[in-house]
């Protein structure tokens, strides 16, 4: 206990110069946003304008100014809403019998043609982990016409012993589902399905058909702009039904595509899908706010905060629960964001650079929100100093460790280094890099614009808990709630951790706004030539 109290002093003492953070403001911030009443903050509904407007308020109340659109606290994001309708129905045929798919319990996906009805007919090509990677001498395709084809795949990337391939251990973009998305539709098919597996994906299926099975917010196409008829997921007992038609199993296929000479193997089957879709066109909108630096000079240069609002809204039923709350993911992160925007508007003296705090659209969706910003940002790359981004946090109490994935890899970590130091935290690898956390959250959108940015989360090591316990809440969390319905506020959480979380952003954002020269990607990084182009060097 007496190591505990010391810890906490030291802790205490570290913080004490942004003593006006409140873990009880953060723990009200949280328990209102995901309120039922928010109906779980479904993008393009009336959950969307309470949330949003909430949000507004609470920064204006802070004393933050708007910075969004003409004035407003708002910045529009217009997106097309595409809903899969009942009647939606996917099957093969081959050589055996036809065989049908069972919406939501064997299939799941979207048209992203944003069209009332797509259909088609084709020719299915296994495609491995559908990757085609230069850099890693990586080609999943070998120069294989899949124009107006079908491909399947697994997510995730080749499994290897060799550290330099795709990064070792830790996911790259090549291995998210978005990329295999993108690339199916470079090459020219005319679908893709995913075979879900639990450990290729990371995530059980009830994420996966919980994560679908709602209105899926996309950019607007473009006159004449091509996009896939149908992005979709099959189960893994589906899967298995689908490859044994063709003489295959997913066992064998799974090995298969780890390897480097892999080869497009066509199924001999047909996949015939009709989807019909109820399209609509939403107005969405990212929340931004901003606290002016004191510098005249440095005032236009800006730190970002940002954490996404949005969750699932009303979806299927688990239990007899259908409003998807979203509290742990993501009214925490929101929570922290208002927490800092106050008490950054509080200082006495302002920092030397601008503080811009952003609460972003449609995350869910696949980082519509973050993207948008970034390709109309408030502040251009070029002068934003770094992104630091807030998401999903266990409200359990202190720990020891923190988790800044992908600091690592910008000439700011040092400055990050320093402030853990003084908040007496251990800076802790990413505990899960298989799952391919840094390209799942909003810092990736800011990333991939130039700007050095990066989550901050709490650690596993919780002050109060045995040793690997926060691996098991973890593991607790991802199996039975994430994504669920019963992602719900609890009244005996703790909420000293995220106050403490709120304290080292902070030191770390003030650190940002008042740093010499603006900070940078390692060399040889892969956002490093985005970052230059925006005249950061």
């Amino acid at each position: 206990m007496r190591l505990l109290a010391l810890f906490a002093l030291l802790a205490a003492a570290a913080g004490a110069q942004f003593e006006d953070i409140s873990g009880a403001k953060i723990r009200a911030h949280t328990r209102f946003l995901s309120t039922d009443l928010m109906e779980g903050r479904g993008v393009g509904t009336r959950g969307d304008q309470l949330a949003t407007e909430y949000l507004a308020t609470q920064f204006e109340l802070a004393g933050a100014k708007p910075a969004g659109d003409n004035g407003t606290y708002y910045q529009r994001v217009p997106l097309t809403g595409v809903t899969t309708e009942p009647g939606v129905t996917l099957g093969a045929s081959g050589k055996g019998a036809p065989m049908s798919f069972r919406w939501s319990d064997e299939f799941i996906g979207v048209s992203q043609r944003q069209n009332a009805l797509d259909e088609f007919d084709a020719e299915a090509v296994f495609v491995g982990h559908g990757i085609t990677a230069p850099e890693y001498q990586w080609d999943d395709f070998k120069n294989a016409d899949v124009r107006g084809k079908v491909v399947v795949l697994f997510t995730n990337e080749p499994q290897s012993d060799d550290p330099k391939l795709f990064g070792g251990r830790a996911l790259t973009y090549y291995g998210r589902w978005t990329f295999k998305y993108e690339e199916a539709l470079r090459k020219g098919a005319v679908a893709a399905l995913i075979i879900h597996t639990t450990p290729t994906a990371g995530y059980g299926w009830e994420v996966v058909r919980n994560s679908w099975g709602h209105e899926n917010p996309q950019v607007k196409l473009e006159a004449g702009q091509a996009a896939l008829a149908f992005a979709g997921w099959l189960t893994t007992e589906a899967g298995e039904r689908l490859l044994k038609a063709s003489g295959h199993s997913v066992a064998e296929l799974v090995k298969a595509a780890d390897a480097r000479d892999f080869r497009p193997i066509p199924l001999g089957l047909r996949i015939r899908g009709r989807i019909p879709s109820k399209v609509r066109q939403i107005v969405t909108r990212n929340v931004a706010a901003m606290v002016p630096g004191s510098d005249p000079a440095l005032a236009s240069e800006a730190v970002i905060f940002s954490a996404h609002w949005d969750h699932l809204g009303i979806g299927t039923p688990v239990n007899g629960d259908s409003n998807y709350n979203g509290a742990v993911d993501n009214a925490t992160g929101c929570a922290i964001l208002l927490e800092v925007a106050r008490a950054w508007a509080s200082l006495g003296q302002k920092p030397k650079r601008s503080a811009l705090f952003l609460a972003v659209t449609a995350e869910e969706g696949g980082l519509r929100g973050s993207e948008y910003y970034a390709q109309h940002p408030l502040v251009a790359p070029g002068k934003t100093v770094v992104g630091l981004n807030f998401d999903a946090f266990f409200p359990l109490g202190r720990t020891r460790d923190i988790v800044v994935a992908g600091a690592e890899r910008t000439t700011f970590y040092p400055m990050v280094e320093d402030a853990a130091r003084r908040f007496q935290f251990e800076i802790k690898p990413d505990p899960r890099p298989e799952q391919g956390s840094y390209y799942r959250s909003d810092h990736f959108s800011f990333a991939k614009a130039g700007i050095p940015s990066f989550s901050i989360h709490l650690g596993s090591d919780y002050l109060s808990k045995p040793q690997g316990t926060g691996a098991e809440i973890f593991a607790g969390f991802n199996a039975k709630h994430y994504h669920q319905p019963s992602d719900e506020f609890h009244e005996d959480w703790d909420f000293s951790g995220l106050e403490q979380i709120a304290r080292f952003s902070m030191l770390v954002g003030k650190t940002a706004a008042n740093i010499d020269r603006l900070p940078t990607w390692n060399a040889g990084d892969e956002f490093l030539a985005a970052r230059e182009k925006s005249g950061v060097r």
